[in-house]
């Protein structure tokens, strides 16, 4: 009896034992886990509250510095800017801003000019930074890109400069000119001869003007509000058109191919002959969706410049086709010359508003360098684009890329006009293909 008294006893000394050092454990483990660690005692601990959420929020770059200069919080586009390397604030003006400012509580700002990251072309990024005391030990930094903003500033003081002297120089023309019919009154063969001159002078003041009109409607690239669907080959006449007179005076053969490969015209008084003779297949297979003012203006003014920028007794094509995209199908419009070509570092500009490959051509002919401006953001405003190949001394193709229209894509063969080449059946993208027209020299 005793002996099975003492074996009850020592089991209950056992539990007893054991729920002791299960309680201790527990209660051990609990401040193992509130205990901070060495990340916490780092950041969170040091921070104040809500600073940590306010700073992910943030547009600008934020920096956050201890008393050893050490980096507590920074932000993913601080990285990216590279301002932070190795735990360290890697810009010493802004450093030594941040000690300052830790030394006498005073608010910083400063603009630097910083290396930009990963070019080896000198290219500055030009920020604003802004140093404030954080509690009694920190120091926040934010810093903002201002890069984008001075180039925007850049461009309208360039374009405020140039459309003054835009204007400038046909006004000041325009005044010469009538001092000088003034004081040939008497002479009826040089006031016919200065009024000649004096109505050139306000084309092209009217011309500069209309194009700034244009430009400001489009320049924002907003997508269309009264989009309708518009027929390609009614664009293309439209061009063709507009630069007849000059591509006859020059003996330039306008050629035009749509929807399909060209072949000859069975009759003189065929609706959709052009200039040169050859006749647009499947014309009415083609519609883009858009603006028919802003479309016919873009695809005007490459016609133009095609016309204006090549030699005479050479040609100039208009090809358009049917391409898929991944977003829907897209229509190409392609206008190729054979003139003077351009330079690769031209080609980065061209579509700059004033840039002109050739000045002395381009007042020639009476171009106001915005030509091409027009037709970039006009093909942005579609949700298209323009893109441009040359060859300096072979010429150049400048190429339209715009959405066809949606309710015209769906319909069948048959429905296009005319009764040549392509009419009865419509073309597809992997018959249809459009050469290159060849070098000016090679041409009889």
């Amino acid at each position: 009896m005793d002996v099975n008294a003492a074996v009850a006893a020592a089991a209950a000394i056992a539990g007893v034992c054991t729920g002791v050092i299960a309680m201790l454990a527990f209660r051990w483990s609990e401040r193992e886990q509130k205990r901070p660690t060495r990340t916490s005692l780092h950041t969170d601990a040091v921070l104040p509250p809500g600073v940590d959420t306010v700073l992910s929020v943030l547009r600008s770059s934020a920096v956050v510095l201890d008393e050893a200069d050490s980096v507590v919080k920074a932000s993913s586009a601080a990285y990216a800017l590279g301002l932070v390397r190795g735990g360290k604030l890697a810009v010493e003006p802004m450093l030594q801003m941040a000690r300052d400012t830790r030394r006498d509580g005073e608010i910083r700002q400063v603009e630097l000019d910083l290396p930009r990251r990963g070019t080896g072309r000198g290219e500055a990024l030009a920020v604003s930074a802004r140093v404030a005391p954080l509690g009694s030990r920190l120091v926040l930094l934010l810093v903002e890109d201002l890069t984008e903003a001075r180039r925007i500033e850049a461009v309208r003081r360039d374009f405020v400069a140039n459309v003054s002297h835009e204007l400038k120089t046909p006004v000041g023309a325009l005044s010469l000119l009538s001092e000088a019919v003034m004081d040939a009154s008497e002479d009826p063969e040089a006031v016919e001869r200065f009024a000649g001159r004096m109505q050139i002078e306000a084309t092209r003041l009217t011309n500069l003007v209309q194009e700034l009109i244009d430009l400001s409607r489009v320049q924002n690239d907003d997508p269309l509000e009264d989009a309708e669907p518009v027929r390609v080959d009614e664009l293309v006449a439209e061009a063709i058109d507009r630069s007849r007179h000059q591509a006859s005076h020059k003996q330039i053969t306008l050629a035009a191919s749509i929807g399909g490969a060209a072949g000859p015209s069975p009759s003189p008084s065929t609706e959709d002959e052009d200039e040169g003779g050859r006749r647009e297949a499947g014309t009415a297979e083609l519609q883009i969706w858009g603006n028919r003012g802003q479309l016919a203006a873009a695809l005007g003014n490459l016609v133009e410049n095609a016309v204006n920028y090549s030699p005479s007794r050479t040609r100039v094509g208009i090809a358009a086709r049917r391409v898929t995209a991944p977003g829907g199908d897209m229509i190409e419009v392609a206008v190729t010359d054979q003139g003077i070509g351009i330079s690769d570092k031209d080609k980065e500009r061209i579509f700059e508003r004033f840039y002109r490959v050739d000045p002395a051509r381009s007042r020639a002919t009476g171009g106001t360098g915005l030509g091409l401006a027009i037709v970039k953001h006009v093909a942005a405003s579609h949700g298209g684009e323009v893109t441009v190949w040359s060859s300096e001394g072979q010429g150049s193709t400048f190429t339209l890329r715009l959405p066809e229209a949606a309710a015209h894509r769906d319909r069948g063969p048959g429905h296009g006009g005319g009764t040549g080449a392509g009419a009865d059946t419509a073309p597809t993208d992997e018959t249809t293909t459009y050469e290159p027209i060849p070098a000016p020299e090679v041409l009889p």
